[in-house]
């Protein structure tokens, strides 16, 4: 029986963390690459919810706690339609920041989000948007064992070779948009994802196959819908609202069609190009005023950077071109008022253009072509798949002046055509781009997914409510953390013995067996928790039992043979002995000199279609492990599986094996003699760089948390200064 019986409801977990989102008038325009996707997210929400099949939606996002930014941003819960909310997770700094600034608290909303899912119980479905949600969820489905499905929006491979066109140079670009971390994220959400829902053709030919992990079998185009109530044409009545009516004072003769361009201010939607055009078209002004809604703004000054840049070079064109009287520019508009300024152009038989030198969605074109408006947009992407779809205008080269201007011209001056085309858009948007079409698809796409589907393995364990007769945990790696002060290392075993309401833990690469044998030598108490062979394999106790919801899962996509076959004969890797290798871990020591880097041997992993995870330590030791393996979700499901507060957890390692654990809301510290692998952790909150090395690093982290007392985290937040970039 299909898991999608009407018998069943669903409930499905939609996440996007960066944008303004609220269920009426969110902000679109703060950040590039984020209008379309939160339109998107919220509409995607609502229609779900409407469907028999659908139980309840949930959107996740951030909560902001900003004095610039609307009180509404900060309430928890805040309906969407009767079985659709919002839910915001309180995450890293409070105030709002530039999606840039998230990747160093992704970890924290994981954590925070298991608690949410604790309390509200565990979604049928995971769906990430754009990358930071894309890893995030990622990571999520990964430790709960539901399906995943991603959609990228924007995708940062893409954005890097469009910019990299620029002045910029490549180590300004990173800096400002951090295309390492995206592009990795990437990846992850990529290899996980069960479905990759895209909006076009183009999307899955020319840029997921940017990609290392490119699946063509798992894209699924679904155009994204138009809210058809909101957009309808104008009737034999319509008068144009009065608010609406400000912008007669910019023209002198408000009467003329309009060409209506409609686009925050950002370099890529290329406005400065359609300006331009018009100034040099004698015909152009004669025949239409251009009417350009480019966002709200009270003070041009407060603006980011960039979209003040392309604001000013708007407004020197106009001056430039004398075209006062017949450009309008408004300052203010209201979320509102959208339908309506598409419906003023489609009664002045005007024309909507979208000349951005990229446009992967075109949920305006869909707006415009709804209330049959024609359209001019560029030849790529989006606009490609609507004109074919609806043969409701033109697609130009946003970079050829007589393109556009012949294109523009044929919609206002050839009557016919232009009545042609209003038509195909109002019912080709009706027929291609509705939200129940959308929503309709993507459930039955999505029946396919769940049919091969197991039930989650931790919604079926049993559990407790927590770790046995303690209220705190210390987990620790071994080696060169615990192992090389022997005074500091018997301070801390007796530390252990003294404080009965403190669990013990151990996180090593080691296999079990050779784990025990060194625990043994060190006279170290018999651990609570063995998290051994790099994060693949858990027991509890004196007695070892060993997790089955873990040993269930772990295997998921694990080629040993694979992996041999593509790394065992790359230069400079060198097989460990057989006593440093497991079921599920196999381990290397490599000649950085000559070996591929972690990138390259992901990329290598990768291209095989080889699903792993690369672990380096110590700038030699590499294991690669399933990619439901690894420090990091083995902590998370040991806390998930017993209710355990990531609070109450301090954690402590000294190289890449353990950087995993060390993120996230637990308490991290790395002792002072750690390797270079962990430098990238020093910026992030919670993690605590201890000054003493080895054993007596821990012992200075759990002064420095008074974790024997009552906890303290003076490193919960490690919050960056505001940019305007």
């Amino acid at each position: 029986m299909s898991l999608l019986d009407p018998e069943r409801s669903l409930k499905i977990t939609l996440i996007s963390l960066h944008g303004l989102i609220r269920a009426k008038n969110p902000e679109l325009g703060r950040d590039a690459d984020t209008g379309g996707q939160i339109k998107y997210v919220l509409e995607l929400a609502r229609e779900l919810s409407r469907h028999e099949r659908v139980r309840e939606v949930e959107l996740l996002t951030r909560q902001i706690i900003d004095p610039n930014i609307d009180d509404e941003y900060a309430q928890l819960e805040e309906p969407i339609s009767e079985n659709a909310k919002i839910v915001r997770i309180p995450f890293g700094p409070k105030r709002y920041l530039r999606k840039e600034a998230l990747w160093p608290y992704i970890e924290m909303f994981v954590d925070q989000t298991l608690s949410h899912f604790r309390r509200s119980g565990l979604p049928d479905i995971i769906h990430g948007h754009y990358a930071d949600a894309g890893l995030a969820g990622a990571q999520l489905a990964r430790l709960v064992h539901v399906p995943y499905i991603f959609t990228g929006h924007s995708l940062g491979r893409v954005k890097k070779q469009r910019l990299s066109l620029g002045k910029s140079s490549p180590e300004t670009l990173e800096r400002k948009y951090k295309f390492v971390l995206r592009t990795e994220a990437e990846e992850i959400a990529l290899e996980t994802a069960a479905m990759v829902v895209t909006s076009t053709n183009q999307e899955v030919q020319d840029q997921y196959e940017l990609y290392d992990h490119y699946q063509p079998s798992r894209m699924e185009v679904i155009p994204p819908g138009v809210d058809l109530d909101s957009f309808s044409p104008p009737g034999s009545d319509y008068s144009v609202p009065e608010g609406l009516k400000s912008i007669d004072r910019f023209l002198t003769d408000p009467s003329k069609p309009m060409i209506l361009a409609m686009a925050r201010p950002d370099e890529r939607k290329n406005l400065t190009k359609l300006v331009e055009v018009y100034g040099n078209s004698e015909q152009l002004r004669e025949v239409a005023n251009l009417v350009m809604v480019m966002g709200t703004r009270d003070d041009m000054r407060t603006l980011p950077k960039g979209q003040r840049h392309v604001l000013e070079d708007v407004m020197y064109l106009i001056d430039k071109y004398d075209l006062y009287g017949s450009v309008a520019y408004p300052k203010q508009h209201q979320p509102d008022d959208v339908p309506d300024l598409y419906r003023m152009a489609t009664r002045s038989k005007g024309v909507f253009i979208n000349p951005a030198l990229t446009e992967p969605f075109g949920l305006t074109l869909l707006e415009a072509g709804a209330t049959g408006l024609p359209i001019v947009a560029t030849n790529d992407g989006g606009p490609r798949d609507i004109i074919a779809n609806c043969d409701n205008g033109l697609l130009i080269d946003p970079m050829d002046d007589e393109a556009i201007e012949h294109a523009l011209l044929r919609a206002l001056t050839e009557p016919d055509q232009w009545e042609t085309w209003s038509k195909a858009g109002i019912h080709g948007t009706r027929k291609h781009y509705s939200w129940s079409n959308h929503a309709d698809r993507y459930l039955r796409d999505l029946d396919d997914i769940l049919q091969d589907s197991p039930a989650p393995t931790l919604v079926t364990a049993p559990r407790l409510k927590r770790l046995p007769e303690f209220d705190r945990l210390i987990v620790t790696d071994l080696d060169n953390t615990l192992t090389g002060d022997d005074e500091a290392l018997a301070e801390f075993a007796q530390l252990i013995r003294d404080n009965d309401h403190i669990g013990f833990g151990i996180a090593t690469g080691r296999r079990l067996d050779t784990a025990l044998e060194l625990i043994d030598q060190l006279g170290l108490p018999r651990p609570d928790v063995l998290d051994t062979d790099s994060g693949t394999q858990l027991h509890y106790g004196t007695s070892l039992t060993p997790d089955r919801s873990w040993q269930k899962q772990i295997g998921y996509a694990w080629k040993p043979d694979e992996v041999h076959r593509v790394l065992d004969d790359q230069p400079g890797f060198f097989l460990q002995e057989d006593c440093h290798q497991s079921q599920f871990k196999i381990s290397y020591e490599i000649d950085a000199k000559v070996a591929p880097s972690t990138t390259e041997i992901k990329k290598l992993l990768r291209e095989s279609g080889v699903r792993a995870k690369v672990v380096l330590s110590l700038g030699m030791y590499l294991d690669i492990i399933p990619v439901r393996g690894g420090s990091d979700l083995s902590m998370r499901h040991l806390l998930w599986k017993w209710g355990f507060s990531p609070d109450n957890v301090l954690v402590a390692g000294d190289s890449g094996n353990d950087a995993g654990m060390l993120l996230g809301r637990t308490l991290g510290v790395v002792v002072g003699n750690y390797s270079s692998e962990l430098e990238r952790l020093r910026k992030r909150p919670r993690v605590y760089f201890a000054e003493a090395c080895h054993a007596a690093g821990i012992l200075e982290g759990i002064r420095y948390y008074q974790f024997l007392d009552n906890i303290v985290i003076p490193n919960d937040r490690i919050d960056p200064a505001p940019s305007n970039d």
